[in-house]
């Protein structure tokens, strides 16, 4: 076994187990060589040699009715998956800095060009690094997520081009059977307090700040759908919660024009203005050569891909790579010009508060 994926969709108790059995999961050159293709998909934010995009073929595909029975059938599996897993955790090796001054000078340096209006808006994100003394398997990790976050799409992916990622995701970035497609255009955070922990977030007060950054990711997708799509229909925005935050979201309902692949649709919405920027390919590029951490597969995507005729793509937000030594902890936001540093930091931190609960005892 080479690959393997788990996952469980939102507001859904089944798990979903898919396997390859021989052979290096495929390596794909560009986004759209994912047209034709099933399997479960693990995209970088950025495709190279280092960081491929990677297709699992679905060699083993098992459904368990929770997390519970996926556990126990999984530690029982003849096929060695915690022998790969703990193979896997070992190997790369991380230089390290001090966070909170390295995300002080990406600010500096990102703010600059959205002064000087080079950028309308920019994604600036960061790692935090938390020690693994080995005692949580990953495994664990992935049911206790899966109970913690019933909202989300939570999945563990591990193969050893891309090593162990887990992933508690509130945002779809393609999904749909058939011809009956969507997305969602999800921007803008608030972090819940209080008694508004026990409501969805109906009492939320945007910021005209966070009701902008909303909007930029709502007329990105619609520009890029009317390139591949017919029958688009938007509703929203609406406030969602995802696990103490919440979020602005308007949902995006289409068929595929003909000849349209998945692949090609998706070749063009990543990356969104929500973990990227406008204009797209300056602010894509700026991110790659300015950010203290490469981002490797946070900010792409994963999911199942034309499986059982349904497609569950979500961009891998609120996720973390799992080492041998380290968790490393992703987060980021969104930069428009009136942005402040200090509350852009406290918004990533809410949002690592999502993982690190996920490790707290």
């Amino acid at each position: 076994m080479t690959g393997f994926a788990l996952y469980r969709l939102p507001h859904e108790k089944q798990v979903t187990l898919v396997a390859q059995n021989e052979g290096e999961p495929l390596k794909l050159p560009s986004i759209n060589e994912l047209n034709g293709r099933s399997g479960f998909v693990l995209a970088p934010f950025f495709v190279s040699s280092e960081e491929p995009l990677l297709l699992i073929k679905p060699d083993v595909v098992k459904s368990f009715s929770d997390v519970t029975e996926a556990k126990d059938v999984i530690c029982n599996s003849q096929m060695p998956y915690l022998q790969m897993v703990n193979a896997i955790l070992m190997g790369r090796k991380w230089h390290t800095y001090e966070e909170r001054s390295a995300y002080a000078e990406d600010f500096a340096r990102f703010h600059a060009r959205l002064k000087d209006e080079s950028f309308q808006k920019i994604v600036l994100s960061r790692c935090s690094v938390t020690p693994r003394d080995g005692e949580d398997h990953p495994l664990e990790l992935f049911c206790k997520a899966c109970q913690l976050y019933p909202r989300m799409f939570i999945s563990l992916v591990c193969t050893e081009q891309s090593g162990c990622w887990l992933t508690a995701t509130p945002e779809i970035l393609l999904e749909g059977v058939g011809n009956q497609w969507r997305t969602i255009a999800l921007a803008g955070t608030m972090k819940l307090k209080d008694e508004d922990l026990n409501g969805e977030g109906e009492h939320a007060t945007w910021s005209t700040k966070n009701i902008q950054e909303q909007r930029y990711v709502a007329t990105y997708l619609m520009n890029c759908l009317e390139q591949f799509a017919t029958n688009i229909r938007e509703e929203g925005p609406r406030t969602v919660r995802a696990a103490n935050l919440v979020h602005l979201r308007s949902d995006f309902t289409f068929g595929l024009s003909e000849g349209a692949g998945v692949g090609d649709v998706l070749l063009q919405l990543h990356p969104t203005p929500a973990v990227c920027g406008l204009p797209k390919q300056t602010t894509y590029q700026f991110i790659l050569e300015n950010e203290h951490t490469p981002r490797q597969y946070y900010s792409g995507f994963m999911g199942p891909l034309n499986m059982s005729s349904a497609t569950h793509l979500y961009v891998s937000l609120r996720c973390m790579q799992i080492t041998d030594s380290q968790y490393r902890l992703y987060a980021g936001g969104g930069l428009l010009k009136d942005s402040v540093e200090e509350q852009e930091w406290q918004e990533t931190e809410a949002k690592l508060e999502t993982m690190r609960r996920v490790l707290a005892d």
